[in-house]
């Protein structure tokens, strides 16, 4: 996570929590001139509704108006997580253990950065996931994008 996303996941999660929506990830992208901050909720017990995203887009809107923590202009975009959801945590991608899921690294592990297999066990700082027969553990720290893939 970028210095920018974890400012902001400090800034926001207790209100988007407050609101009754579990914060899932932030993402922070640049794109040439133009940035995007996307907020992702997600609800265990049942779907994220429009209703859910309009109230944790005007709070969070307010509150980076406030504290400011992205230079220049950006769109905010607040959302569910979706089917092909993106994993930001550890926990997460325990949660879904037994999910097939698709893993990009920082780092290369054996020589490979790209990953695409089942998630079979979480540790302290590691996922291990099933790649054609192979387990491969891949360290937490290297993780730089992953998400489900159905």
């Amino acid at each position: 996570m970028s210095s920018h996303e974890t400012r902001i996941v400090e800034l926001i999660q207790p209100t988007v929590e407050a609101l009754g929506v579990e914060l899932w990830g932030v993402e922070y992208l640049i794109q040439g001139k133009y940035s995007v901050l996307r907020v992702y909720i997600d609800r265990q017990d049942e779907g994220v509704t429009i209703d859910d995203c309009e109230r944790v887009s005007r709070q969070v809107s307010g509150i980076l108006d406030v504290e400011d923590p992205i230079p220049g202009e950006y769109t905010l975009e607040v959302s569910s997580p979706g089917m092909d959801r993106p994993l930001f945590h550890l926990e997460q991608f325990a949660r879904f253990a037994g999910e097939p899921a698709s893993v990009r690294l920082r780092t290369p592990v054996e020589g490979r950065r790209k990953f695409k297999g089942v998630i079979q066990s979480v540790s302290d700082d590691s996922v291990t996931l099933l790649v054609d027969g192979k387990e491969y553990q891949l360290p937490a720290v290297a993780i730089d994008k992953a998400n489900l893939v159905f």
